[in-house]
């Protein structure tokens, strides 16, 4: 949680207590008011008040306890201007004579609002909304993402994106869905889609689709967080402890992926002494007791074997130390659990590497042109079996093609620098 004190510059400031505190104050609103769309209303206007005040009074002690103290208060204020809502104010209003003595400090309650987060987690992923809406909910409420943001994400437009976002709330209030954690068959139900909403969060934190920045560790940190907390709900299960493992072994290497100019660094090239051991340890704890379940017959799936791979590559000391053979193997297991392109693609890269690019590329010709729409993906990797493969104009032509289709400015700086290296090496003609 980035720690803003009162010397910060205020708009810095503003912008990482949102980023650490928002799905904390939507939460613990929600909690408050039950009313998920009325609870983001009261958070944004604590925003714009952050937005008037701090530039001129100094960055509170505590921002994330101001927030919500300013959010409490409005929401006393509307409550109080509805009379069919009076009941509400007084709980609220009880709530809020003890706001200074209980709030100043979240961390003293951290406890509670962790618990809110995950049930606003399971609250977004509600089966009244679809499988898309329920992530680009959670994105906009536990992940911060700007409506723009998450429309790119989703190759749609902002009115496109900011309506279906509004109806899902709507949806949410309409159906009456309650804020409580679901329990027995129907967490169970819900499990699947809230792992694929924080594993969508890591993603996006880990290669941002767009911007200038490549990755955005706040939103990795924070679903790494989600990750944990859902383990700790539910660790009979090896496929929630897969994706705690998953997550925690790819977000050791955040420090790594980036060199001291800002410029992404892949994989291979990566200083493996940046990694976090901390992080890699936990993700190895719960990866051994997801097998110890399997072991004893529970069934695991997607997130167990790719937290498998991940895992090779953390027990590798070096690059070439790595066991792309058994890389490879667990992505052909992989590839027929859970068929699809992007499994496909990534097992080109292990089969490349275990047994040369022309076997990589072997897997990557049976890849549809358009699989991935215009992600970079494809040509990218195209770009770097061609490279290994000795065929250096083909690859320059790849990784211009992927260029041209990032709309992340590092990842395409990156892409146009190989596309320049791998022509520079074309014997010129006579």
């Amino acid at each position: 949680m980035p720690a803003a004190t009162s010397s910060e510059d205020p708009d810095h400031a503003i912008v990482a207590t949102w980023r650490a505190e928002s799905a904390r104050l939507v939460g613990a609103l929600t909690r408050v008011t039950r009313d998920v769309e009325l609870a983001e209303d009261l958070a944004q206007d604590a925003l714009v008040a952050a937005l008037e005040q701090w530039p001129t009074t100094g960055v509170p002690q505590n921002p994330g306890a101001w927030l919500m103290t300013t959010a409490k208060r409005r929401g006393i204020d509307h409550f109080r201007r509805a009379d069919v809502l009076r009941r509400k104010v007084e709980e609220l209003g009880h709530a809020g004579r003890g706001e200074q003595a209980a709030m100043p400090d979240l961390d003293a309650q951290v406890d509670h609002i962790e618990d809110d987060v995950l049930r606003l987690i399971f609250l977004t992923c509600h089966p009244v909304l679809s499988a898309e809406t329920r992530a680009a909910l959670t994105l906009r409420l536990v992940g911060g993402l700007t409506t723009a943001e998450i429309a790119r994400g989703f190759l749609a437009t902002e009115s496109a994106m900011g309506q279906r976002i509004s109806r899902a709330k709507r949806t949410l209030s309409e159906a009456r869905a309650e804020f409580e954690l679901p329990t027995g068959a129907e967490r169970t139900r819900r499990l699947d889609d809230v792992m694929a909403v924080i594993y969508l969060i890591f993603n996006e934190g880990y290669t941002a689709t767009s911007g200038t920045d490549w990755m955005r560790p706040d939103l990795s940190d924070e679903a790494m967080r989600l990750a944990r907390m859902l383990a700790a709900l539910a660790p009979d299960e090896p496929e929630v402890l897969g994706l705690q493992a998953l997550l925690e072994i790819q977000g050791s290497r955040t420090a790594a992926r980036l060199d001291d100019s800002g410029a992404p660094v892949l994989l291979e090239a990566q200083d493996r002494t940046r990694w976090d051991t901390m992080l890699i340890r936990r993700g190895l704890a719960a990866l051994r007791r997801a097998e110890q379940l399997a072991a004893r017959g529970k069934p695991v799936g997607t997130y167990v074997l790719q937290a498998s791979i991940a895992a090779e590559h953390a027990r590798a000391a070096r690059a070439e130390d790595t066991d792309w053979r058994r890389i490879a193997a667990l992505y052909d297991v992989l590839a027929r659990v859970a068929p699809g392109p992007v499994v496909e693609v990534n097992r080109a890269v292990a089969h490349g590497r275990a047994f040369g690019p022309d076997a990589g590329l072997a897997v990557l010709s049976e890849v549809g042109a358009d699989a991935l729409g215009d992600s970079p993906l494809v040509p990218s990797v195209r770009g770097d079996l061609l490279e290994r493969a000795g065929r250096h104009e083909q690859a320059g032509a790849s990784f211009t093609e992927a260029a041209a289709r990032t709309r992340n400015e590092s990842e395409r700086a990156l892409l146009h620098r190989r596309a320049q290296e791998n022509m520079g090496r074309v014997p010129k003609p006579r």
